[in-house]
Formats: C-alpha cells, sequence, structure tokens
C-alpha cells in the first residue's frame, strides 16, 4: 500500500505519519510507501521496511503532484492548507492553497482513473456559520462566515461530487478545534485554545483574546490522528449519500479550559494567562458552532475524547513520558 500526505511538515502530518510507520510495523500491515508533501522537506521518521520519500513541492504549482500521482497512491490525505487568520488576511493565498490546489490534486486523480483511491481531507467546524440551531447535526446547511470556511465548505462539494460520479473515493472530515497542539502559536484564529494551556503548563505567559464565556468544539490531536487513520478503512459503501462529517469533539468553555489548568497545574499556571480582548479573533472563533450531534462519525467507528480532563493529562503525558 502506497499512502501520500500533503502538509507532511505540519505537526498533523509529522504525527500521522509517525502513526501509521508505528502501527504498520507492529500489525504488518501491507504500508510499502509512505510519501511526505509540503512546501519544505518534511522529517522522514524512521520507518524499518516502509520506503519513506519526502518532496518538497509548492502543491499551488501547474503539475506539482504529477510525478507522485502518477505512482497512484491508495491513500490520499490531504492535510495541506493555509489556515483560518491567514486566509481571512490573505484571500489570493487562501483560494490557491486551499481551493485550487485541491481541485488540481482531485482533476490529477481523475486524469489518471484513480476511482479506488481514497482521497481523505481534513476540513474544519469553520465550514458552518451564521444563524444556526443550538446542536448542529452532519447535515446542517453550510454558511461559513470567513473566506478559510468557505474554501472548505467548496472543496466538500468537490469531493462529494467526484466521489458520487466514481472518480475518486473521497472522505471529509471536520475536524474540531484541535487542542493542545505542540510546538508555538501559528496564524490559525484557534491558536490561543492550545497556548493558554500549552505555555503555563510550560511555565510561561500566554494571552486570551476572547471572553471566557466562549464555547468550543475540541478536540485532542492523538484522537484527531486516530480518526485520520480510521477513515483509511471504512468501507466506501458506508460513507454514501454525503461523505463529509464531523468528527465527536467534546463542547467546552474557555472558562472551563482554565479551570481544568488550574486543577491540573494550579494557582500559579493560572495565573499566567493574561486577558486581552481581540475583536479580531473573538469574531472569527465566535462564528463557529460549539455543540454537534455526531451520530455517523460514531456509527463508522470514529472515537472521541471523554473528557477535557483527558486531553490535558494526555499533552502532559506527552510532554513528560
Amino acid at each position: 500500500m502506497h499512502i501520500a500526505i500533503t502538509g507532511a511538515a505540519g505537526f498533523l502530518g509529522q504525527r500521522l505519519a509517525q502513526q501509521l510507520i508505528q502501527r504498520g510495523e507492529l500489525r504488518q500491515q501491507s504500508i510499502t510507501q509512505l510519501t511526505l508533501i509540503d512546501q519544505v522537506e518534511a522529517p522522514s521518521p524512521s520507518a524499518g521496511t516502509i520506503t519513506v520519500v519526502s518532496r518538497a513541492v509548492d502543491i499551488t504549482q501547474p503539475h506539482a503532484l504529477d510525478e507522485v500521482l502518477d505512482q497512484r497512491p491508495d491513500v490520499i490525505y490531504h492535510l495541506a492548507a493555509v489556515v483560518s487568520s491567514a486566509a481571512e488576511a490573505d484571500l489570493e493565498l487562501g483560494m490557491r492553497v486551499n481551493f485550487d490546489a485541491t481541485r488540481s490534486l482531485l482533476e490529477g486523480c481523475r486524469a489518471r482513473g484513480m476511482y479506488d483511491t481514497r482521497f481523505i481531507m481534513a476540513s474544519s467546524v469553520a465550514a458552518y456559520g451564521g444563524a444556526l440551531p443550538d446542536v448542529l447535526d452532519d447535515m446542517t446547511a453550510l454558511h461559513p462566515q470567513n473566506s478559510y470556511g468557505a474554501q472548505k465548505a467548496m472543496c466538500e462539494l468537490l469531493i462529494n461530487d467526484y466521489s458520487r460520479r466514481g472518480e475518486i473515493d473521497g472522505l471529509v472530515l471536520r475536524l474540531p478545534t484541535i487542542v493542545i497542539r505542540p510546538g508555538r502559536p501559528n496564524a490559525a484564529a484557534s491558536s490561543f485554545a492550545s497556548s493558554i494551556l500549552r505555555e503555563p503548563l510550560n511555565g510561561e505567559e500566554a494571552i486570551c483574546p476572547v471572553p471566557t464565556t466562549l464555547e468550543m468544539f475540541v478536540m485532542s490531536p492523538g484522537k484527531v490522528v486516530d480518526a485520520l487513520e480510521h477513515g483509511a478503512q471504512v468501507p466506501r459503501e458506508a460513507l454514501a449519500p454525503f461523505r463529509a462529517f464531523m468528527l465527536p469533539g467534546i463542547t467546552v468553555s474557555v472558562a472551563a479550559m482554565l479551570e481544568a489548568l488550574r486543577t491540573a497545574a494550579g494557582e500559579q499556571a493560572l495565573a499566567l494567562v493574561k486577558h486581552a480582548p481581540d475583536p479580531r479573533i473573538e469574531a472569527i472563533v465566535a462564528s463557529w458552532p460549539a455543540r454537534f450531534e455526531t451520530a455517523k462519525a460514531s456509527q463508522l467507528g470514529f472515537v472521541g475524547d471523554d473528557d477535557f480532563t483527558q486531553i490535558i493529562d494526555s499533552f502532559m503525558a506527552e510532554q513528560h513520558p
């Protein structure tokens, strides 16, 4: 089996690659090659019997992925994206990376008759927005209120239609906000949700730019990567009629997140969180819904976190094994 990952140098891509290799070796699965694709060369994990190829390419350029697609990967994880705040600040960049490159990738699959390739794209809670019910389900209409969400929503429709036509075997996983991300803050509007926990747990100050009453729909990195891996195993007949759905996150307020921080690390950690309202960040994040019914994901075997304490405990265990 040949698996390709775009956005492979990002934290999610790196973690997915490592897990595929580790579990592939342990289970003696038939993964023979892993192709890692990003604008910079992605780290190549030790892979034993699995061939790992890292390619530094700009996926927005014509024919950038021809050589990879000519090898007809069995699974493509499309994780490459310009994140929310950056896509809002630069419409042309967001369109090139988030939409145009996705369409080119789909067209490349179609031109090669790759109808059996499982094409898995990471979408986002940002695809929703506007006037919404208190609890959403997978068929709630998409009314994104920012360019990033609009670009993801357009890609969802394309992937579903290419799958309906038998051009690919597509699957779109709408990701909750991922908490706690490792590393440093990035340009995503939701980046604060990790930094207000990660930095204090490491003894550093962090800025909370939103009201503590704001609720978010979140999922841990480990459960997201488990879901991506599981997505390659779901039978195609189980995915129709619409191949995009929300993963099973949990609803939590910023206040509850901070309380979990205090419980885990004490008052001294909580005191490191400074509150500085940022209307731009709040406008984007507040447009994302926080309560979902995720029956389809559960029926298909996707599993979320038990509670927010588990998310913090998992992060701390990874940081201090």
